[in-house]
């Protein structure tokens, strides 16, 4: 950028914070530096009180502040001098004209908007909390970064006091404070258009904004040759985002993303019926329930035990010792549960790789909400998958109807299948995957996948005969040809789960009239990508 000064020490200030972490300290340092502060509000009075020579903005301006504070800064005397260009001969002479002074230094940061969220603050607290005053001067500051300084977080005081001491703030720290505070003002308005979207029943306009904090540097993103960061956004969701890490190492990008899938699908079941869930690059590898956590992780475990080596745990109540002992045997990554017990904390402590994250609850799968997917150029947005399948909304479509057993474990493994990358088919027996097909280009190669591993999984629990011989099947999405079926009915499955609604959904019922076996259609598919 040509004609900025590569340092500016500066002369003036303005602190108007919300968040005064710091403030004292930082706006001494300042005025120990010759700096004249002005202040507005509350960061006036802590400054005062502190013994910190201050100037009120309204004095500065010859205007006072009105409407409750809703006009205090918008005022040609602030902007003028934050957006005016220092060497400018026309700039220079209408701030003379007009008695605008610069102001070199801004240290904003923002209504607390996106806090008056998360507690659930009524709709009128929540306008109030939106702020247009400070937006409008960090825009202004960043913009003129040739000049000024801008700081949004207490994070940055320190090095800015450090360059002061150095001859003054140096250009690049100036124009990268500049870029991080278009991102809070940009990340701010994002909060501020989903509220409004959730008002306004969730969905999206023309228009969308995504925005979050950072959280975490992570060391690499899905390969070492890729960087990634993790943000926070505003959603109020218990998972990952939220929860405590209470011990191991630094979580991953891959741990991130498959410890979410894992909990978003252990929350599928009750919380009064304990599940377990395994999950492995983001699909399951097993998924139980049972009278303990204990039990439904052994079943859960049986599945396919190979995959579940170095997998990621997911429990829908509070980890136990006993749960914890057997699932320590092998090497796990993460575990995930919405608390755990002392000697449970103890037990996982022991391993000092081993993450543990407790979330204080479960995420709703009913709940709205909107997820999205960057592609060449774009955003795909679209409504979280929050379809719940009951047996109400089953249709019996073959000659026999399932019966009570296998009804219990079609629901169930239709909640699985939400879960698993298309094309997918999971089989479940007694409140257990048996075998999880995921991921294929074609239906039928699911279907023999799943089978495969439920004999795999036989063999190796020393069982006689195949895990999917007496379970149930599940498909994501209709049968296109009777073939899949039949591959399922081959591995031993006795009742089916799908969608319906293919055009051979005659010849699929056929197939499955000729076999003996249950069918029933759901009429929601879950397509996974």
């Amino acid at each position: 950028m040509a004609g900025h000064p590569d340092r500016v020490a500066p002369k003036r200030a303005l602190l108007s914070v919300s968040d005064k972490t710091g403030l004292i300290e930082f706006a001494r340092a300042l005025a120990d530096r010759g700096v004249e502060l002005l202040t507005t509000g509350g960061s006036k009075k802590l400054l005062s009180e502190a013994g910190i020579p201050v100037t009120e903005v309204a004095d500065f301006t010859g205007f006072p502040e009105i409407m409750d504070g809703r006009v205090k800064t918008l005022h040609p005397k602030v902007h003028g001098g934050l957006l005016a260009v220092r060497d400018d001969a026309g700039h220079a002479k209408a701030m003379a004209d007009h008695g605008i002074q610069p102001i070199d230094i801004l240290v904003v940061n923002l209504y607390p908007f996106e806090e008056t969220i998360a507690r659930g603050a009524g709709y009128e607290e929540t306008i109030e909390n939106i702020d247009i005053g400070g937006p409008a001067m960090i825009r202004a500051a960043s913009k003129n970064h040739a000049y000024v300084t801008v700081l949004v977080e207490p994070a940055d005081y320190e090095a800015v006091i450090a360059e002061m001491d150095q001859g003054g703030v140096t250009f690049e720290t100036r124009r990268r404070l500049a870029a991080k505070a278009y991102a809070r003002t940009g990340a701010y308005d994002a909060a501020i258009s989903g509220w409004f979207a959730s008002v306004l029943g969730g969905k999206t306009g023309d228009f969308v904004a995504v925005g979050g904090k950072l959280a975490e540097d992570m060391r690499y993103g899905e390969n070492p040759h890729q960087w990634a960061r993790f943000y926070r956004s505003t959603e109020i969701r218990p998972g990952v985002s939220t929860a405590t890490q209470l011990q191991g190492k630094v979580l991953s990008y891959n741990n991130i993303n498959d410890t979410d899938a894992a909990f978003e699908l252990v929350a599928e079941f009750d919380r009064s019926v304990p599940a377990v869930a395994i999950i492995k690059h983001a699909n399951p590898c097993g998924v139980a329930t049972g009278a303990t956590l204990l039990e439904a992780y052994v079943k859960a475990h049986r599945c396919d035990p190979v995959s579940a080596y170095g997998g990621i745990v997911a429990l829908n109540g509070t980890l136990d010792a006993d749960t914890a002992k057997k699932i320590v045997e092998i090497f796990t990554e993460v575990i995930i549960a919405p608390s755990a017990t002392d000697e449970a904390i103890a037990i996982v402590g022991a391993k000092k790789n081993l993450r543990l994250l407790v979330t204080g609850g479960l995420p709703d799968p009913k709940a709205p909400g909107i997820t999205a997917k960057t592609v060449a150029g774009g955003l795909l947005v679209q409504s979280r998958d929050n379809g719940v399948v009951t047996a109400a909304d089953l249709k019996v479509v073959t000659k026999r109807a399932p019966t009570d057993a296998e009804l219990a474990d079609l629901l169930f493994a239709f909640k699985v299948c939400k879960h698993v990358k298309s094309n997918a088919i999971v089989y479940v027996k007694d409140g257990a995957t048996a075998g999880i097909g995921a991921g294929q280009m074609n239906r039928v190669d699911s279907s023999r996948i799943a089978a495969i591993r439920a004999a795999e999984a036989a063999e190796t629990a020393g069982f006689k005969e195949s895990l999917a011989k007496g379970s149930v099947v599940a498909s994501d999405a209709f049968f296109p040809f009777a073939d899949g079926l039949e591959s399922a009915i081959a591995a031993g499955a006795t009742a089916a789960i799908q969608p319906g609604g293919s055009i051979h959904d005659a010849e699929v019922i056929a197939a499955a009239d000729k076999a003996g076996i249950a069918m029933v259609f759901t009429g929601m598919r879950h397509f996974r990508h």
